[in-house]
């Protein structure tokens, strides 16, 4: 049975997994990632990171067939280049070359969202689709998009950036430039926005009760939606700007899934059902031929590490 590495790096943490092609996890670990000491400190420790799981694993590394590295920021995937990161100070960083010669292995690289996609599709929500999207509800909106089981990343990998459709002509200014993009409605970021709008032009909403404007998270509309008519409010416009960028996915590559991850989906089915709903209803061509369903992502934070080693398969 081949063995495949994958290793997801965020900003304070690397994740790293070992599974085998079934996706059986035979090891996995954690590291500080080191940035902050610049790139080459970043690699030692995902090297020492792999070390430390192959012993884990009681595996030699000639029972590695591949190593996956998913990154955020642009990455140029082709040539395993860190085009630019600014959260990890990098750019122009030659990634899979470095650990490479660090360990011996093939390493493959993607952006940190294209990774997670590619996890959901193949070991997650998506395992049983050929066609799937990812769309991941954080600080911004992110994800990524899988056709015919392989990730779809656009010219030198830079596509795919879901958060920055506009879904409201000149409206929010966003931080890539633009205004009305997805993110400024749908992300968390922009519902905890709308949820403090909604406190404060509401003095006798029910949210007070427990929160303040500093104490919101995404969490805290949907907690009061059944008892508050403010709570209601901001759910529902909510789910009205999520489902319209999820029905302007669906129209444009007809996946057969769409997946949510980040913190707001584990809202569950309070979010997916009304969500199935308004897409059903708005969806080029109804729902007959080719359906989509809106489901939430199964991996959790462990979708990067996993999409990372589906990488070497």
């Amino acid at each position: 049975m081949k063995n495949f590495i994958g290793v997801d790096i965020g900003g304070m943490t690397i994740k790293g997994i070992i599974v085998d092609g079934d996706g059986v996890v035979k090891a996995e670990g954690s590291i500080v990632t080191g940035c902050e000491k610049g790139g080459d400190e970043m690699c030692n420790n995902i090297c020492t990171l792999i070390k430390t799981m192959l012993g884990d694993a009681k595996l030699e590394n000639s029972q590695i067939s591949g190593v996956g590295i998913g990154c955020p920021g642009l990455i140029d995937s082709k040539n395993g280049v860190v085009v630019f990161a600014g959260n990890l100070n990098l750019k122009n960083f030659p990634l899979a070359e470095k650990v490479r010669a660090l360990t011996g292995f093939e390493v493959k690289t993607t952006n940190d969202a294209n990774a997670a996609a590619l996890g959901e599709a193949k070991f997650g929500a998506g395992k049983q689709y050929n066609d799937s999207i990812l769309v991941t509800l954080g600080t911004g909106v992110g994800g990524g998009i899988v056709i015919d089981g392989e990730l779809f990343e656009g010219g030198k990998s830079a596509g795919t950036e879901i958060g920055h459709m506009v879904i409201v002509e000149n409206g929010l200014q966003c931080t890539c430039g633009r205004k009305g993009c997805y993110e400024r409605y749908a992300s968390a970021s922009a519902l905890m926005d709308q949820t403090r709008n909604a406190m404060e032009e509401n003095k006798d909403s029910l949210m007070w009760s427990k929160y303040n404007l500093q104490t919101v998270s995404g969490k805290t509309p949907f907690e009061f939606a059944a008892s508050d008519a403010a709570a209601n409010s901001v759910v529902n416009g909510y789910i009205q700007h999520l489902a319209c960028g999820i029905t302007n996915l669906a129209n444009i590559f007809r996946p057969q899934v769409v997946m949510l991850g980040g913190g707001v989906s584990e809202q569950g089915e309070r979010l997916t059902k009304p969500l199935q709903k308004i897409l059903d209803a708005d969806i080029m061509g109804g729902t007959e031929f080719a359906p989509v369903k809106v489901v939430k992502a199964a991996l959790g934070s462990r979708a990067g590490a996993f999409g990372a080693a589906a990488l070497g398969m």
